[in-house]
């Protein structure tokens, strides 16, 4: 099956790229819960490009922890640095923790775009699963989240509402069925910055993987450089991240992972204390 498969991959113009990292601990006092920019002027958000040595993917969903740390999610692979066909997170190259990213606006395959922040690797579940020795075989197939802290001085950027559908209203916790309605929203920069293409609705082809993944159809499907990307249900609930395309035998369909999984992985082995999905401030509007 994995030879069927390649990576939604991160975009570096017409290279993709693949990724892994894992986990810092947070350490420190309790702070205040952040305050959230507005969603119609943040400039951090669910959709925004993320820029790692060159290679481009989406944020997906935004968290936080009990120290009041944010970060920003996307696909452990945006940080590999291994083959497109590297999509076992279990023994796949990868940057290290600490790595720097940045958050961009308007990167296309003619311009760089506008830098809007930073931040740096927190937690990958590639490279965590690496330091436990993972086995299980669908956990090293499916386990493809990152996590991004958002450096001090960018967390009043920040808005976790996903464009234009609103939500998350929460975390999807028993998947999908075949024939659900999906949402989602990339933004990648071989779309030259047309934003009319950034969302999109599909239908879920239902759980694979012991409920680690979702095959998806959208009208449009990811592309190089919407890794890592939102994926919402039928209810608004975040429902995973855009992790590969598939070329074989449901070609053009994406897979997406299931956050619910990948979250609870991270909760339990990441070393992030708190960890948690922070519900968007928009109300989920799923109207295209």
């Amino acid at each position: 099956m994995h030879s069927s498969r390649a990576r939604a991959l991160a975009s570096t113009g017409v290279t993709a790229v693949l990724a892994a990292v894992s986990v810092a601990a947070t350490s420190g006092s309790s702070q205040a819960a952040p305050t959230y920019a507005p969603a119609d002027t943040a400039q951090i958000h669910p959709g925004v490009q993320m820029y790692t040595e060159g290679a481009q993917c989406t944020a997906n969903f935004v968290f936080t922890d009990g120290a009041g740390n944010t970060y920003v999610g996307y696909a452990a692979h945006c940080a590999g640095t291994g083959a497109a066909t590297d999509t076992n997170g279990c023994d796949a190259a990868s940057l290290p923790l600490g790595t720097k990213v940045d958050f961009v606006e308007g990167g296309s395959l003619v311009g760089e775009g506008t830098k809007v922040g930073s931040g740096t690797l927190a937690y990958s579940s590639w490279l965590t699963m690496q330091r436990r020795g993972e086995t299980d075989e669908n956990t090293c197939a499916y386990n493809d989240l990152a996590l991004v802290k958002v450096d001090a001085a960018d967390v009043s950027k920040v808005n976790p509402s996903v464009p234009f559908w609103g939500g998350p209203v929460g975390i999807d916790t028993d998947g999908t069925a075949a024939g659900e309605t999906v949402y989602s929203y990339g933004n990648s920069s071989l779309r030259g910055g047309i934003e009319e293409l950034s969302p999109k609705q599909g239908t879920s082809l239902g759980t694979e993987g012991d409920g680690w993944s979702h095959p998806v159809y959208t009208v449009t499907p990811g592309v190089p450089g919407d890794s890592g990307s939102a994926f919402l249900d039928a209810e608004g609930n975040a429902l995973g991240t855009l992790s590969t395309l598939a070329l074989a035998p449901l070609a053009g369909s994406n897979g997406v992972g299931d956050l619910d999984h990948e979250l609870d992985y991270a909760q339990a082995n990441g070393g992030i204390a708190g960890l948690a999905l922070v519900p968007g401030t928009e109300p989920f509007s799923p109207v295209l």
